[in-house]
């Protein structure tokens, strides 16, 4: 610390500062969001559930964290708000498949396997919501995932194009989920640096039509704007 008076001042002010700008983007954040997350009961309809990815266990089965929100994504199916399901997570080697894992788990709870779409190369919120929205054609659709990530989530869709509500999935009181809140914080700060200055996904891939072709073949919105 400084020894002087003047000193001493400036370094507070400078760290209340630090801390100020270091909290914007968590504001920006929930700011622009806290009007669209909603509960499995309240969420209005939309084509598509976009389920992020949360880790595997070692068996490769999905962790607690992951089968709440696919058991959340499965009673949006099953209730009729949404009519098709993009699940999204991580496949980087050949061990490790979120995307597969979790269609496996939703078929297990009764959603039919051609309601399914997987995105292999949702390595991260971000190229999640960028890829459904510039590979797979997503405009509108529900979001799933725990109330601590949901709002990044939707800032992030909304910002690569997507008109999303976000369905939170509640969790119980615990060190993780405490520390997985404030790690949101932090994770707000790159979410930001993304939205502004990283429009493209990590992997862009050629253009998928499998949503679209399932809500055809389904009836209803023949399309993901729902016009």
């Amino acid at each position: 610390m400084p020894r002087t008076v003047r000193g001493k001042r400036t370094a507070v002010q400078l760290v209340m500062a630090a801390v100020v700008l270091a909290l914007l983007p968590a504001t920006w954040v929930h700011a622009s969001t806290h009007d669209r997350v909603t509960s499995v009961a309240d969420a209005p309809s939309a084509p598509v559930a976009v389920v992020f990815g949360a880790g595997l266990r070692a068996s490769g089965e999905p962790s607690a964290w992951l089968a709440h929100r696919l058991d959340a994504a499965a009673e949006l199916f099953h209730s009729g708000r949404v009519r098709a399901l993009l699940v999204t997570g991580d496949n980087s080697t050949e061990e490790y498949n979120e995307p597969d894992a979790m269609r496996e788990y939703l078929m297990g709870l009764g959603v039919p396997a051609e309601r399914i779409v997987a995105d292999y190369a949702g390595f991260n919120t971000w190229n999640s919501c960028a890829r459904a929205a510039d590979v797979f054609g997503v405009t509108r659709a529900l979001l799933v995932s725990q109330e601590f990530h949901i709002p990044r989530a939707l800032a992030l869709c909304r910002a690569a194009g997507i008109d999303a509500y976000g369905v939170g999935v509640s969790e119980h009181l615990s060190g993780l989920r405490v520390f997985s809140s404030l790690r949101e914080i932090a994770g707000s700060i790159p979410a930001v640096w993304d939205a502004a200055f990283t429009p493209e996904p990590r992997f862009a891939g050629p253009r998928e039509t499998s949503l679209q072709e399932i809500l055809a073949t389904v009836g209803g919105e023949d399309d993901m704007s729902g016009s």
